[in-house]
Protein backbone atom coordinates (compact mmCIF):
# COMPACT_ATOMS: atom_id res chain seq x y z
CA UNK A 1 0.00 0.00 0.00
CA UNK A 2 0.59 3.84 -0.64
CA UNK A 3 1.65 5.78 1.83
CA UNK A 4 1.32 10.02 2.40
CA UNK A 5 4.83 10.54 0.89
CA UNK A 6 3.89 8.53 -2.37
CA UNK A 7 1.58 11.63 -3.24
CA UNK A 8 2.53 14.23 -4.84
CA UNK A 9 3.22 16.71 -7.56
CA UNK A 10 0.71 17.10 -10.29
CA UNK A 11 -2.88 15.08 -10.08
CA UNK A 12 -4.60 14.58 -13.73
CA UNK A 13 -8.58 14.39 -13.05
CA UNK A 14 -9.22 12.07 -15.72
CA UNK A 15 -12.39 12.72 -18.03
CA UNK A 16 -14.34 9.58 -18.61
CA UNK A 17 -13.78 9.45 -22.21
CA UNK A 18 -16.84 8.65 -24.13
CA UNK A 19 -17.61 6.90 -27.17
CA UNK A 20 -19.15 9.12 -30.12
CA UNK A 21 -22.60 7.98 -29.29
CA UNK A 22 -22.12 8.71 -25.55
CA UNK A 23 -24.53 11.53 -25.81
CA UNK A 24 -27.78 9.47 -26.56
CA UNK A 25 -29.51 8.30 -23.79
CA UNK A 26 -29.79 5.10 -25.23
CA UNK A 27 -26.18 3.71 -25.90
CA UNK A 28 -24.68 1.42 -23.36
CA UNK A 29 -20.49 0.82 -22.68
CA UNK A 30 -20.03 4.41 -23.57
CA UNK A 31 -16.83 4.06 -21.83
CA UNK A 32 -13.94 4.44 -25.06
CA UNK A 33 -11.20 2.30 -24.23
CA UNK A 34 -8.98 3.19 -26.90
CA UNK A 35 -9.18 6.59 -26.05
CA UNK A 36 -8.99 6.12 -22.64
CA UNK A 37 -5.86 3.83 -23.68
CA UNK A 38 -4.14 6.34 -25.29
CA UNK A 39 -5.12 9.53 -23.27
CA UNK A 40 -3.86 8.25 -19.99
CA UNK A 41 -0.38 6.96 -21.53
CA UNK A 42 0.06 10.22 -22.78
CA UNK A 43 -0.39 11.65 -19.77
CA UNK A 44 2.15 9.29 -17.51
CA UNK A 45 4.52 9.54 -20.30
CA UNK A 46 4.30 13.46 -20.58
CA UNK A 47 4.92 13.33 -17.02
CA UNK A 48 1.55 13.13 -14.45
CA UNK A 49 2.54 11.88 -11.13
CA UNK A 50 -1.01 10.99 -10.29
CA UNK A 51 -4.41 9.87 -12.09
CA UNK A 52 -7.52 9.84 -10.15
CA UNK A 53 -10.84 9.13 -11.90
CA UNK A 54 -14.45 9.82 -11.70
CA UNK A 55 -14.39 12.42 -9.58
CA UNK A 56 -17.70 15.20 -10.65
CA UNK A 57 -15.60 16.32 -14.22
CA UNK A 58 -15.05 12.66 -14.07
CA UNK A 59 -18.45 11.77 -14.92
CA UNK A 60 -19.00 9.80 -11.04
CA UNK A 61 -22.89 10.57 -11.55
CA UNK A 62 -23.12 10.13 -15.43
CA UNK A 63 -21.96 6.18 -15.57
CA UNK A 64 -23.66 3.31 -15.09
CA UNK A 65 -21.94 0.32 -12.77
CA UNK A 66 -21.39 -1.65 -16.12
CA UNK A 67 -19.94 1.88 -17.35
CA UNK A 68 -18.01 2.63 -14.45
CA UNK A 69 -16.29 -1.27 -14.21
CA UNK A 70 -14.62 -0.73 -17.50
CA UNK A 71 -13.27 2.05 -16.85
CA UNK A 72 -12.01 1.24 -13.92
CA UNK A 73 -10.77 -1.70 -15.13
CA UNK A 74 -9.25 0.02 -18.54
CA UNK A 75 -7.42 2.38 -16.35
CA UNK A 76 -5.65 0.25 -14.06
CA UNK A 77 -4.64 -1.06 -17.41
CA UNK A 78 -3.36 1.89 -19.06
CA UNK A 79 -1.75 3.01 -16.04
CA UNK A 80 0.26 -0.39 -15.58
CA UNK A 81 1.45 0.94 -12.04
CA UNK A 82 3.48 3.61 -13.54
CA UNK A 83 2.36 6.24 -11.39
CA UNK A 84 -0.34 6.16 -7.91
CA UNK A 85 -4.15 5.61 -9.85
CA UNK A 86 -7.15 6.45 -7.44
CA UNK A 87 -10.57 5.87 -8.67
CA UNK A 88 -13.39 7.72 -8.10
CA UNK A 89 -16.21 6.02 -5.81
CA UNK A 90 -18.05 8.53 -4.84
CA UNK A 91 -22.26 7.79 -4.77
CA UNK A 92 -25.29 8.89 -3.32
CA UNK A 93 -24.68 6.47 -0.19
CA UNK A 94 -22.57 3.83 1.34
CA UNK A 95 -23.76 0.70 -0.08
CA UNK A 96 -23.48 1.76 -3.68
CA UNK A 97 -19.72 3.73 -3.13
CA UNK A 98 -19.23 -0.10 -1.60
CA UNK A 99 -19.99 -1.75 -4.77
CA UNK A 100 -17.77 0.71 -6.69
CA UNK A 101 -15.11 -0.24 -4.15
CA UNK A 102 -15.56 -4.14 -4.83
CA UNK A 103 -14.87 -3.26 -8.40
CA UNK A 104 -11.87 -1.54 -7.43
CA UNK A 105 -10.37 -4.00 -5.31
CA UNK A 106 -10.15 -6.52 -8.63
CA UNK A 107 -8.08 -3.63 -10.62
CA UNK A 108 -4.94 -3.60 -9.38
CA UNK A 109 -5.70 0.20 -8.94
CA UNK A 110 -3.84 1.64 -5.81
CA UNK A 111 -7.12 3.20 -3.96
CA UNK A 112 -9.97 5.07 -4.01
CA UNK A 113 -11.09 8.66 -4.55
CA UNK A 114 -14.01 9.01 -2.34
CA UNK A 115 -16.40 11.75 -1.18
CA UNK A 116 -19.01 11.78 1.62
CA UNK A 117 -22.05 10.55 -0.09
CA UNK A 118 -24.28 13.70 -1.48
CA UNK A 119 -28.13 13.39 -1.90
CA UNK A 120 -28.55 14.94 1.78
CA UNK A 121 -26.37 16.90 3.31
CA UNK A 122 -24.00 14.73 6.10
CA UNK A 123 -23.03 15.94 9.64
CA UNK A 124 -19.68 15.61 10.48
CA UNK A 125 -19.87 12.66 12.64
CA UNK A 126 -21.42 10.90 9.75
CA UNK A 127 -19.04 11.38 7.58
CA UNK A 128 -16.56 10.52 9.65
CA UNK A 129 -18.62 7.41 10.45
CA UNK A 130 -18.37 6.92 6.11
CA UNK A 131 -14.99 6.91 6.02
CA UNK A 132 -14.56 4.43 9.03
CA UNK A 133 -16.98 2.00 7.47
CA UNK A 134 -15.48 2.18 3.56
CA UNK A 135 -12.07 1.51 5.25
CA UNK A 136 -13.13 -1.00 7.13
CA UNK A 137 -14.89 -2.82 4.33
CA UNK A 138 -11.52 -2.99 2.24
CA UNK A 139 -9.05 -2.41 4.37
CA UNK A 140 -6.18 -3.33 1.52
CA UNK A 141 -7.72 -0.10 -0.29
CA UNK A 142 -5.75 3.06 -0.26
CA UNK A 143 -8.47 6.09 0.50
CA UNK A 144 -7.96 9.77 -0.54
CA UNK A 145 -10.50 11.71 0.78
CA UNK A 146 -12.56 14.12 -1.49
CA UNK A 147 -13.71 17.14 0.07
CA UNK A 148 -16.06 18.81 -2.41
CA UNK A 149 -18.32 21.21 -0.17
CA UNK A 150 -20.37 22.65 -3.19
CA UNK A 151 -21.26 19.17 -4.54
CA UNK A 152 -21.28 16.93 -1.56
CA UNK A 153 -23.41 19.66 0.75
CA UNK A 154 -21.10 18.95 3.80
CA UNK A 155 -18.01 20.74 4.91
CA UNK A 156 -15.68 18.56 7.11
CA UNK A 157 -14.30 20.17 9.64
CA UNK A 158 -10.62 20.40 10.63
CA UNK A 159 -10.93 17.74 13.26
CA UNK A 160 -13.09 15.38 11.54
CA UNK A 161 -10.40 14.97 8.75
CA UNK A 162 -7.61 14.14 11.31
CA UNK A 163 -10.00 11.91 12.71
CA UNK A 164 -10.39 9.99 9.69
CA UNK A 165 -6.88 10.14 8.75
CA UNK A 166 -6.19 8.00 11.55
CA UNK A 167 -6.57 5.44 9.06
CA UNK A 168 -3.31 4.32 7.81
CA UNK A 169 -5.03 3.57 4.26
CA UNK A 170 -6.19 7.05 4.77
CA UNK A 171 -3.58 9.33 2.55
CA UNK A 172 -4.43 11.84 0.84
CA UNK A 173 -6.83 14.56 0.19
CA UNK A 174 -8.32 16.45 -2.62
CA UNK A 175 -8.91 19.72 -0.89
CA UNK A 176 -9.66 23.19 -2.92
CA UNK A 177 -11.86 24.98 -0.20
CA UNK A 178 -9.37 26.19 2.57
CA UNK A 179 -8.70 29.66 3.42
CA UNK A 180 -4.66 30.03 3.85
CA UNK A 181 -4.92 29.76 8.35
CA UNK A 182 -7.54 26.80 7.94
CA UNK A 183 -5.28 25.10 5.19
CA UNK A 184 -1.69 25.83 7.51
CA UNK A 185 -3.85 24.08 10.36
CA UNK A 186 -5.19 21.10 8.05
CA UNK A 187 -1.64 20.65 6.67
CA UNK A 188 0.45 20.59 10.25
CA UNK A 189 -2.11 18.45 12.21
CA UNK A 190 -1.79 15.54 9.46
CA UNK A 191 1.65 16.34 8.50
CA UNK A 192 3.49 12.80 7.43
CA UNK A 193 -0.08 10.86 7.65
CA UNK A 194 -1.93 12.78 4.81
CA UNK A 195 -0.70 14.38 1.35
CA UNK A 196 -2.68 17.16 0.70
CA UNK A 197 -3.74 17.97 -3.23
CA UNK A 198 -5.53 21.82 -3.75
CA UNK A 199 -5.96 23.23 -6.99
CA UNK A 200 -3.03 23.97 -9.20
CA UNK A 201 -3.90 28.03 -8.80
CA UNK A 202 -3.74 27.29 -5.09
CA UNK A 203 -0.19 25.24 -5.26
CA UNK A 204 2.14 28.39 -5.02
CA UNK A 205 0.39 29.20 -1.87
CA UNK A 206 -0.11 26.16 -0.32
CA UNK A 207 3.14 24.86 -0.84
CA UNK A 208 4.85 26.71 1.82
CA UNK A 209 1.96 25.32 4.24
CA UNK A 210 2.58 21.75 3.51
CA UNK A 211 0.44 21.12 0.50
CA UNK A 212 1.77 18.35 -1.51
CA UNK A 213 0.69 18.90 -4.90
CA UNK A 214 -2.14 19.94 -6.93
CA UNK A 215 -5.41 18.41 -9.08
CA UNK A 216 -6.10 20.23 -12.58
CA UNK A 217 -8.29 19.74 -15.04
CA UNK A 218 -6.53 22.02 -17.79
CA UNK A 219 -3.86 19.80 -17.91
CA UNK A 220 -5.63 17.55 -20.08
CA UNK A 221 -5.33 20.59 -22.65
CA UNK A 222 -1.76 19.99 -22.41
CA UNK A 223 0.34 19.64 -19.29
CA UNK A 224 3.32 21.97 -19.89
CA UNK A 225 2.59 24.75 -17.27
CA UNK A 226 1.32 22.08 -14.75
CA UNK A 227 4.45 20.43 -14.88
CA UNK A 228 6.64 24.15 -15.29
CA UNK A 229 4.88 25.03 -11.79
CA UNK A 230 5.80 21.35 -10.40
CA UNK A 231 9.24 21.74 -11.33
CA UNK A 232 9.50 25.55 -10.26
CA UNK A 233 8.32 24.96 -6.91
CA UNK A 234 10.22 21.75 -6.60
CA UNK A 235 13.98 24.04 -6.92
CA UNK A 236 12.69 26.84 -5.09
CA UNK A 237 12.60 29.06 -8.34
CA UNK A 238 9.70 31.38 -6.50
CA UNK A 239 9.34 34.07 -9.56
CA UNK A 240 8.60 31.10 -12.77
CA UNK A 241 6.09 29.80 -9.95
CA UNK A 242 4.64 33.18 -9.48
CA UNK A 243 4.65 34.02 -13.09
CA UNK A 244 3.05 30.43 -13.46
CA UNK A 245 0.27 30.84 -11.01
CA UNK A 246 -0.71 34.50 -12.46
CA UNK A 247 -1.18 32.75 -16.33
CA UNK A 248 -3.50 30.23 -14.75
CA UNK A 249 -6.11 32.80 -12.72
CA UNK A 250 -6.03 35.66 -15.78
CA UNK A 251 -8.64 35.78 -17.30
CA UNK A 252 -9.20 33.14 -20.70
CA UNK A 253 -12.07 34.24 -22.48
CA UNK A 254 -13.86 31.11 -21.03
CA UNK A 255 -16.94 32.58 -19.60
CA UNK A 256 -19.06 32.15 -16.99
CA UNK A 257 -17.70 29.41 -14.28
CA UNK A 258 -21.10 28.48 -14.04
CA UNK A 259 -22.18 24.61 -12.43
CA UNK A 260 -24.58 24.12 -14.74
CA UNK A 261 -22.37 24.05 -17.79
CA UNK A 262 -19.03 24.26 -15.64
CA UNK A 263 -17.42 20.18 -15.83
CA UNK A 264 -19.28 19.91 -19.66
CA UNK A 265 -17.82 23.18 -20.48
CA UNK A 266 -14.56 22.15 -19.85
CA UNK A 267 -14.67 18.55 -21.58
CA UNK A 268 -15.82 20.58 -24.75
CA UNK A 269 -12.47 22.88 -24.21
CA UNK A 270 -10.58 19.96 -23.67
CA UNK A 271 -11.75 18.26 -26.93
CA UNK A 272 -10.51 21.66 -28.58
CA UNK A 273 -7.06 21.67 -27.41
CA UNK A 274 -6.21 17.99 -29.00
CA UNK A 275 -3.71 16.71 -26.28
CA UNK A 276 -6.54 13.98 -25.28
CA UNK A 277 -9.77 13.62 -27.07
CA UNK A 278 -12.39 12.47 -24.26
CA UNK A 279 -15.38 12.57 -26.28
CA UNK A 280 -18.69 13.84 -26.62
CA UNK A 281 -21.04 14.93 -23.48
CA UNK A 282 -23.01 12.21 -21.42
CA UNK A 283 -26.73 12.78 -20.88
CA UNK A 284 -28.16 14.83 -19.28
CA UNK A 285 -25.40 17.26 -19.50
CA UNK A 286 -25.37 18.03 -22.89
CA UNK A 287 -26.68 21.09 -23.96
CA UNK A 288 -24.03 23.78 -23.75
CA UNK A 289 -24.84 27.57 -24.46
CA UNK A 290 -23.29 28.60 -27.64
CA UNK A 291 -21.42 31.29 -25.88
CA UNK A 292 -19.90 29.05 -23.43
CA UNK A 293 -18.84 27.36 -26.92
CA UNK A 294 -17.35 30.15 -28.30
CA UNK A 295 -15.13 31.23 -25.24
CA UNK A 296 -14.18 27.99 -24.86
CA UNK A 297 -12.43 28.35 -28.15
CA UNK A 298 -11.15 31.29 -26.98
CA UNK A 299 -9.64 29.92 -23.60
CA UNK A 300 -7.96 27.00 -25.80
CA UNK A 301 -6.22 29.40 -28.00
CA UNK A 302 -4.85 31.20 -25.09
CA UNK A 303 -4.14 27.60 -23.10
CA UNK A 304 -2.24 26.25 -26.37
CA UNK A 305 0.13 29.65 -26.07
CA UNK A 306 0.93 28.62 -22.14
CA UNK A 307 2.00 25.42 -23.34
CA UNK A 308 3.88 26.87 -26.12
CA UNK A 309 5.75 28.71 -23.26
CA UNK A 310 6.31 26.39 -21.07
CA UNK A 311 7.34 23.42 -22.78
CA UNK A 312 10.70 24.24 -23.89
CA UNK A 313 11.35 24.40 -20.15
CA UNK A 314 10.04 21.45 -18.78
CA UNK A 315 11.58 19.57 -21.84
CA UNK A 316 14.94 20.91 -20.92
CA UNK A 317 14.70 19.74 -17.42
CA UNK A 318 13.73 16.42 -18.46
CA UNK A 319 16.69 16.52 -20.87
CA UNK A 320 18.70 17.69 -18.00
CA UNK A 321 18.31 14.63 -15.50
Amino acid sequence: MLGARDIGGLMGMMPAFATDNAGDYRARDTVDVDRLHKGVDRAVRDGFNVISTTGSFGECHTLTMDEFRVLAHETAAAVKKRVPLFIGTTAPNTRECIEKMRIVAETGADGVLAGVPYYFPSSPENAVNFYKEIGEAFPKLNIMIYHNPALHHVRLPIDAVNEIARNPAVVAMKDSHREPLEMSRLCKLTAGRLSVMVNQGQYFSYSDMGAAGFWSIDAWMGPWPQLALRNAIARGDRKLATEITSDFVAPSGGGEKNLQWRETAAKVGMRFAGYVDPGPLRPPFVKVPDSVVEGQKKRVERWKLLCGKYRPLVEAAQAAE
